[in-house]
């Protein structure tokens, strides 16, 4: 799910304490029963699916049943309009040109995908998600928009080591509403890999939910994150990681980080 629709950030805010899920449900009583609705789902999800990409996997086939614009975040058609312009417009405006070569991760059912699609040339838009069930909703999209000549890519993968890409191939990668919903150890994956298969000069978005307080999750679908943690987690491989500021002043309710990779010794 996408916390896009939700109220301003509440940065300092535990949404696993008993307290403040308290609080929620007094506040909001007609979302008790979808919650505990939502939580028996998953605990049964879980159960089955160990891995929590095939657990993740399972959640998307089960939301993109009901709707697929649901299914990536958006609570009707006119938002699932205003998040892909507001995604595509950002990046657009942060350094994406027409003749770039992008890596969209979690592409969904293309709900930024296609704005992405039509502008940049042909060949040079690659999606990949854990779902094939919102693929076939990406599918969908791109036939309603008349993008097929635009020839992009939409691939199934099952991790993020990106061990079928080439070395050096993409000038933007993007994963937009993908860490909000990893475990730690998702995310380390994917920053480990990504450095290989950035181009020269090319950087890598992700939004991610920001907390200020204790990192936690709800449900095992919501992860809440430092900036601090995953800055140091991209340290870690050799990345350079800052905080997009004027992304915080979007009505987005996710925080940005761009991610680049060091120049090769001794390029100016």
């Amino acid at each position: 799910m996408d916390s896009a629709d939700s109220a301003p950030r509440r940065l300092s805010v535990d949404r696993s304490s008993l307290a403040h899920r308290l609080r929620y449900a007094l506040g909001h009583p007609e979302r008790i029963a979808p919650h505990l609705r939502r939580g028996a789902r998953d605990l049964w999800l879980r159960a089955r699916h160990r891995d929590h990409v095939a657990y993740y996997r399972a959640v998307m086939a089960s939301d993109t049943a009901r709707s697929p614009e649901a299914a990536v975040g958006s609570r009707d058609h006119r938002r699932w309009l205003a998040l892909g312009k507001l995604q595509f417009d950002y990046l657009r405006d942060h350094g994406l040109a027409p003749g770039h070569r992008m890596l969209d991760i979690g592409c969904g059912n293309l709900r930024a995908g296609w704005r992405f699609i039509d502008y940049l040339d042909p060949g040079g838009y690659y999606g990949i998600d854990i779902s094939p069930d919102i693929l076939i909703g990406a599918k969908e999209t791109l036939s309603r928009n008349g993008l097929q000549a635009k020839l992009p890519h939409l691939t199934l993968t099952h991790d993020l080591t990106f061990d079928f890409l080439p070395t050096g191939h993409f000038d933007v990668v993007h994963a937009h509403s993908v860490f909000s919903h990893s475990p730690l150890p998702v995310i380390g994956e994917c920053l480990a890999n990504v450095g290989r298969i950035l181009a020269p000069g090319g950087f890598f978005d992700f939004t991610f939910d920001r907390t200020e307080g204790r990192e936690h999750q709800v449900l095992r679908e919501d992860f809440y994150y430092r900036a601090e943690t995953l800055t140091a987690l991209a340290a870690e491989h050799g990345l350079a990681a800052r905080l997009m500021d004027d992304w915080e002043r979007l009505p987005h309710g996710q925080s940005k980080i761009r991610v680049t990779a060091p120049s090769p010794e001794g390029e100016r």
